[in-house]
């Protein structure tokens, strides 16, 4: 490929980059092989763009050779999980790689626009992300492509190689099965920047740093979850969970520390020791009425993905 080419590709291509992230991302559910899909895409597109006939848009284009990475891949891989299966119970499966939160810096749109990245944070929070795991390779593709996508059945047909009435059956049964195994909530998810959920981030937040249990109730729905995939472990219901925080995390007052930020278009916060050593991130799935559900992953090395330091400065 001459170099014109080579400009001609980044110039046309780079564009993309971050809604292919998120796509390979939805796919994956994990943030470290869709950063790998997703250079893949771009070094694939590279060497075949000489080809490119123009007989889609580029961004189709784009989006068929990331899928189709992504379904290669996902031959490869187990499935991706939490220790709460979304129907209700605990997981069983063994082995499996955990999800990855994505920070969402990496993924918005530059526009100023507030439904572009609405629209964006929809598809990409937490629960969503959880409940796709649990498709089959091809029932995922099929519904990222046609429900957050809305790419029309003739052109996902196109784009995986199968006949529209194949992607019409796959679709129908992958919002089955994605109804079946995401928590409903009786009201809607709010956004980051919403007053109320950055209200109910900070109560969080101060109720881990004062060790008040008050706070924790105060902050949490009646039917809150807190799982914690790293070590399996989850709880069900406020009560449980304000038990378990106060009996065997929060400590003493000034224990812990905490730096907001957002996740999966959802609030988060990366937690710090006294000592200012980094213990890992936790994503707030946040409504009107409280804080339904607290996601913690733990590791030192996650928050830096996130813009957030490595570590804090001591505390007197």
């Amino acid at each position: 490929m001459s170099t014109t080419m080579d400009d001609d590709f980044v110039r046309r291509t780079e564009r993309y980059r971050r809604e292919l992230l998120a796509h390979c991302y939805r796919m994956m559910g994990s943030l470290d092989d869709a950063e790998d899909l997703v250079q893949e895409t771009y070094l694939r597109a590279w060497r075949s763009y000489d080809g490119f006939e123009e007989r889609s848009s580029l961004r189709t284009w784009l989006y068929r050779i990331a899928t189709n990475a992504c379904l290669n891949a996902l031959q490869r891989s187990d499935r991706r999980a939490v220790p709460v299966d979304m129907g209700g119970g605990p997981s069983t499966a063994a082995g499996v790689g955990w999800l990855q939160p994505l920070p969402d810096a990496l993924v918005t749109p530059s526009s100023d626009d507030p439904a572009a990245v609405a629209e964006v944070r929809d598809g990409v929070r937490l629960a969503l992300i959880v409940g796709l795991q649990y498709l089959t390779p091809g029932q995922r593709a099929v519904l990222i492509l046609r429900d957050v996508l809305a790419w029309p059945a003739a052109e996902v047909a196109g784009a995986l190689s199968l006949e529209v009435g194949a992607v019409k059956s796959l679709l129908q049964r992958a919002r089955a099965r994605l109804a079946a195994v995401t928590p409903s909530l009786d009201e809607p998810v709010l956004e980051p920047s919403h007053p109320r959920a950055q209200e109910l981030l900070s109560l969080y937040m101060t109720a881990f740093e004062t060790a008040d249990a008050r706070l924790f109730e105060e902050a949490l729905r009646a039917d809150a979850v807190l799982e914690m995939p790293a070590a399996a472990m989850w709880f069900a219901g406020k009560v449980a969970c304000v038990e378990y925080l106060m009996s065997e995390v929060v400590g003493g007052a000034g224990d812990w520390r905490k730096v907001p930020t957002v996740a999966n278009g959802q609030p988060a916060f990366g937690a710090y020791l006294r000592d200012g050593s980094a213990f890992g991130l936790a994503v707030l799935t946040v409504t009107q009425a409280g804080i339904a559900r607290v996601t913690v992953f733990a590791g030192d090395g996650l928050l830096g993905r996130f813009g957030l330091p490595a570590t804090l400065p001591a505390a007197g």
